[in-house]
């Protein structure tokens, strides 16, 4: 059974304390095999995924998962570095993530959770889900509320407009999850969990109840 080691979340907690440069050079070799363990992890994760979701078949970790780099070009904060390894399963890889659901991977002293969906998609696809919506809101309704969906995440999650979005009263009978900007799923995972053997059972079950919010969620390619 894959699993995320102790060391790995320490060499992000130290990171996290010492988010420079030169010690990360110092540590480069903790990076290699922190990142091994959770590449590892993520392409186990995948394996699984394909019995449930074959559209993944051949996709692999590297193209999932993010640079520990920060892009510090428009941001006030300038760490160097991210303190969490994440990893965007998505058709065809995270480049695809403002076109297709999926789901998402993150390991973060303290921070660790699963989740997906989509998220802050673009307007057309935005606009295709809310006709989905306005058309077939009880099987959306139907998803959310599944017992197995229940188990691991609390309910629909993501921002909302204050109003009614354009060509939709306000009196629909659905306008909650119409007025929704991102349609996320959503579960938090203690450390201790994460770096337990029963971790990898528990990210699997959580993306297979996803399953069906990402069937509906899939509405086009754009």
């Amino acid at each position: 059974m894959p699993q995320i080691k102790k060391s790995t979340l320490l060499f992000l907690s130290d990171l996290k304390n010492n988010n420079d440069r030169n010690w990360f050079a110092e540590n480069r070799k903790r990076y290699e095999d922190a990142k091994s363990n959770y590449e590892t992890f993520v392409q186990e994760i995948l394996n699984e995924i394909v019995r449930f979701d074959p559209i993944f078949r051949g996709l692999e970790p590297k193209s999932c998962m993010f640079r520990i780099n920060r892009d510090t070009r428009f941001s006030h904060d300038k760490s160097v570095y991210k303190t969490n390894f994440g990893a965007f399963m998505v058709r065809g890889g995270k480049k695809n993530g403002d076109k297709f659901p999926g789901y998402y991977f993150h390991i973060e002293p303290g921070s660790s959770f699963v989740a997906g969906g989509a998220y802050i998609p673009p307007a057309p696809w935005l606009n295709a889900i809310r006709e989905r919506i306005d058309g077939d809101a009880e099987r959306l309704i139907k998803i959310v509320n599944d017992k197995e969906f229940r188990r691991y995440f609390g309910g629909l999650e993501g921002e909302k407009l204050r109003t009614a979005p354009k060509g939709y009263p306000r009196d629909h009978p659905h306008i909650e999850l119409l007025k929704m900007k991102s349609y996320l799923a959503e579960m938090t995972i203690p450390d201790e969990v994460i770096t337990s053997d029963e971790c990898f059972d528990l990210v699997i079950g959580s993306f297979r109840a996803m399953k069906p919010l990402n069937d509906f969620l899939t509405v086009g390619d754009y």
